[in-house]
């Protein structure tokens, strides 16, 4: 019975990863670093604030690794970082984890559509450029030779 009650009191950490996730075009480090991040948030304010140390040893990843990553989660629109400072028991003012906000993930496919929409404007552009570029006659590359310019 002790047993029953003690798994009762735990508080449920489950979560759910939405499937569009995987459709972002994430490798496995970013998919990992953002479970990460889920798991640690707060259900009501979705923001965590775990140190790139604390996070590269709970997913044995380096701090310089752990900072990468995050950079590309936040181009990616998945989360965004806010510095935050602590005070010492001195009173000196430093330097705190960041505070990462895990972002609705309807607004990452959102940030991704778009960056795809770009990408196909610039490439139709270009094929365009290259199209025309074949269609102009082409000159010499040194100009006009003596013999045009006498004629």
């Amino acid at each position: 019975m002790m047993y029953a009650q003690q798994q009762q009191k735990k508080p449920n950490r489950e979560f759910i990863l939405p499937n569009e996730l995987f459709a972002l075009g994430l490798n496995a480090t970013e998919v990992s670093l953002y479970t990460y991040l889920r798991f640690r948030e707060g259900r009501k304010t979705y923001q965590c604030w775990p140190s790139y140390k604390t996070i590269g040893k709970d997913l044995a990843l380096s701090p310089k690794t752990v900072r990468k990553y995050v950079g590309r989660l936040v181009d990616k629109g998945l989360i965004s970082t806010e510095n935050t400072t602590i005070v010492t028991k001195d009173g000196r003012i430093r330097n705190g984890s960041l505070c990462y906000t895990i972002h609705p993930i309807k607004e990452a496919m959102e940030q991704y559509y778009q960056r795809q929409r770009r990408q196909a404007e610039l490439d139709t552009a270009r094929w365009n450029a290259e199209k025309c570029e074949q269609r102009l006659p082409q000159f010499p590359v040194g100009g006009y030779a003596e013999a045009d310019v006498l004629t």
